[in-house]
């Protein structure tokens, strides 16, 4: 058979160098044209669930949220693995897929099963994490100063570098680590607070109502509409303390007579550092 083969090729001699022509101009267009990933993703399809649940403990976050959750999960068309992590008032579900499954079907599976999970009153809906996976960060970003507070570096990598950096082609998620996060704090104090006869529960209240904006419609003109809307957005520390918790005999409680509001930073759960120095880092 091999002699045959020979023997019909050297006959042929043309037609065998005119197919061989054709074969290597055709790969060399296929390889130009095949796309090369120099850190090749070869974890299976996954959809991440995350839910937010304030104030619990891992072993409510466990049977209020990840179970009922998990058996949702389980029997998806295409699933062939569920895992989950509880910590401190999150749960974290990872939906492995079959391999070759196409990723949007997979998360769009996965919305139509959380559509029928009923969680606890005060536990956030489930959102599903960026499309990425372990295998997919690229790189690491430090931002250090010596004359920048930490609060401001935090802020500045918040507000202006991950911003930016979302709006490359291929970055789904850029997640900010370090420095200090800004928080309005209310500190208040308890003899103040017992003076003007008041519970931390109205003072909640009161520091959530004054950060809002209300719509009043809208007011006609010849030619012209004019927008009525009350802007009561809080921008500093002074907006917070003017407010008012409640009115006694004509005049307002606010809520820098029982609290001092202040800027500080937000407890933390991690740092990130840049050649032993604290930076704040951004992982893409």
């Amino acid at each position: 058979m091999l002699n045959a083969v020979i023997a019909w090729s050297l006959r042929h001699r043309l037609l065998v160098l005119a197919a061989a022509v054709v074969f290597l101009v055709y790969g060399a267009v296929v390889t130009a044209r095949t796309p090369v990933d120099v850190f090749p993703d070869l974890t299976a399809p996954t959809v991440t669930v995350l839910t937010e649940a304030h104030g619990l403990a891992p072993e409510e976050v466990e049977p209020l949220v990840t179970v009922p959750i998990e058996t949702a999960m389980n029997g998806t068309t295409g699933v062939f693995r569920v895992r989950s992590n509880s910590a401190v008032g999150i749960s974290i579900i990872f939906v492995e897929f079959e391999l070759g499954t196409d990723i949007f079907r997979a998360r769009q599976l996965v919305t139509e099963k959380l559509q029928r999970v009923q969680l606890p009153g005060g536990v956030a809906p489930p959102v599903l994490g960026p499309v990425s996976s372990t295998m997919g960060e690229i790189m690491l970003i430090s931002l250090t100063s010596t004359n920048t507070s930490a609060i401001d570096l935090r802020s500045l990598a918040e507000w202006v570098v991950r911003p930016r950096l979302l709006g490359l082609p291929g970055v789904s998620q850029v997640s900010i680590i370090g420095g200090e996060l800004k928080q309005f704090h209310v500190v208040v104090d308890p003899g103040r607070l017992a003076h003007h006869g008041l519970t931390l529960q109205q003072v909640s209240k009161a520091v959530a109502a004054a950060n809002a904006t209300a719509g009043g419609g809208f007011l006609e003109r010849p030619h012209e509409e004019y927008l009525i809307r009350g802007r009561a957005r809080v921008h500093t520390p002074a907006d917070l303390a003017d407010s008012v918790i409640t009115v006694r005999a004509g005049t307002p409680v606010l809520v820098k007579d029982v609290a001092d509001v202040v800027i500080a930073p937000a407890h933390k759960r991690g740092d990130g550092s840049f050649n032993t120095r604290p930076a704040v880092v951004a992982t893409i």
